[in-house]
Formats: C-alpha cells, structure tokens, sequence
C-alpha cells in the first residue's frame, strides 16, 4: 500500500499485543494512521505518539466501545476497526463435533464469534451515531472454508470462523446505504503464538510445505497480511464490501498432495 493510505484516520485493533494484530498495528501507524490497541495485559509496545492502549477482554461486550470511546478522547475521531483477537478453543473442550464439550462449544464461540460480534456492534453504532462512513473488518480463518481433518479437527473454532463471514455478508448488505464496509480476512497457517503447537509438530509443517505452496511451502508471517488490512481500512477500499480475502500462501486452492 502506498505511503499515507491511513493518513488522518482513527483505527480501532481489537487484539492488538502480539501476533497479526501487533503486526498490523505497526503496519496502520507506518501508512499514518492514530491507533488505539486493546490488549488484554498491557501496554502495547510501539515507539509512538499516535498509539493508545486500552486494557480489556474482547469477550466483555463493553470493551470495543470502550476503546471507540478513548479513540474519540484521544485522537478526536474514529474511522475503522480492525477485530483480530480469537484464538483455538482446545484447552476449553474443542476438538472433532462427537468430542465437543458444551465447555468447548461455548467457550470457543464466545472467544472468537461472540467477541467479533461485539466490536462489529460497537463499530457500527459509533458510526451510525457519527453519520458518517467507515470500515469494520474481522479475522475469519480458511479452516471455516476449506478444512483439514487430518491436524486441525476442531470444529467449533471453524464454525466461529464459517460464521464470522455470514455476520459480514449480512452486515455489508445492509449497512451499505450508510457507508459502512464489512470485510473479512481468512488467514492460513500463520506463525503466531496461537499456532505454537502447529510450529512444534514436524508433520503438520511437512503437511504446510504442500498445502501452502506460494514462497517456499511455508507458514504465513504476520506481516503478510499487513497490505491487505491496510486496503479493507483506508479508502482505497471504498468500493468494497462483503469480501473474505484469502490471505494463505494457496491453502484453499490446494489439496496439500505432494508434488
């Protein structure tokens, strides 16, 4: 994206402290933005005046309009929201549908689908109540499109995911007369400390030299998607609505056989 894509706008990244929401962090404030960051410990770590941290859970339903609300204090506006916190449900009961706990199921929509939800809603009533356009994009994940039963066989989190992109089908149809854009991203395999498991295991990164084959055959970094969040959150974008982009190396066009 050129330089200044961002320039003048307030962005809101909800899941902010490490991984693809750090990355994209830095990525909004090198293309001009002012950024407020939610991270559920601290302050974010980013050698700029254009940053403010707010400490919250994304799963609290008060915790994105809280940071919309230190937007408007601090900066003086808001323009977008970028939703990046989620994460794998295992450790609550997550797993194939016939070993689901309701634990599991609850925990892991709650996670990533319930809290997606609340920062749409806080987005889209900040800018209703502004009158003005602006532009909300969420982290789906291609395991809601295109699974792999073989080593991600968690299913709640791939319908969190799956549904994620109907809850921005449906809110960029109807939100469009007032300007406001829904988009989502659905990463691959992405080195993150979410996918530290995946990082360990040799066979699932032989599986990815296949199933992700664009550079090399290699899991994503953070900063691949950084262009594409930079495009759905500034004006370049202005045209676009209802979109779930594949940002993952050729995972959902390839059937991850050996070549």
């Amino acid at each position: 994206m050129p330089h200044g894509a961002l320039a003048g706008k307030v962005v809101v990244i909800v899941g902010a402290s490490s991984g693809l929401g750090l990355s994209a962090l830095q990525a909004c404030l090198a293309a001009g933005a002012r950024v407020v960051g939610v991270s559920p410990t601290g302050p974010i770590p980013a050698d700029s005046d254009g940053v403010r941290t707010h400490v919250g859970d994304a799963r609290d339903p008060h915790t994105a309009l809280q940071a919309i609300r230190l937007a408007l204090d601090a900066f003086g506006g808001f323009d977008a929201l970028y939703h990046v916190a989620g994460g794998s449900g295992r450790r609550f009961g997550d797993g194939p549908l016939h070993a689901v706990t309701d634990a599991g199921w609850d925990e892991t929509l709650r996670l990533n689908l319930s809290s997606s939800f609340y920062s749409a809603r806080a987005a889209t009533r900040a800018l209703l109540e502004r009158k003005q356009p602006g532009s909300v994009l969420l982290m789906g994940s291609v395991l809601g499109r295109s699974p792999s039963p073989g080593f991600f066989d968690t299913h709640a989190y791939a319908a969190a995911k799956a549904a994620i992109v109907g809850l921005v089908t449906t809110s960029a149809a109807f939100y469009a007369p007032q300007g406001i854009r829904f988009n989502a991203l659905l990463p691959g395999l992405t080195e993150t400390p979410m996918s530290a498991r995946a990082m360990q295991d040799p066979r699932i990164l032989a599986f990815v030299r296949d199933k992700q084959p664009l550079d090399g055959g290699r899991p994503g970094a953070p900063a691949d998607l950084d262009d594409a969040v930079v495009f759905f959150l500034s004006d370049a974008a202005r045209f676009v609505t209802g979109q779930a982009l594949a940002v993952d190396g050729g995972w959902s066009v390839s059937d991850g056989s050996p070549r």
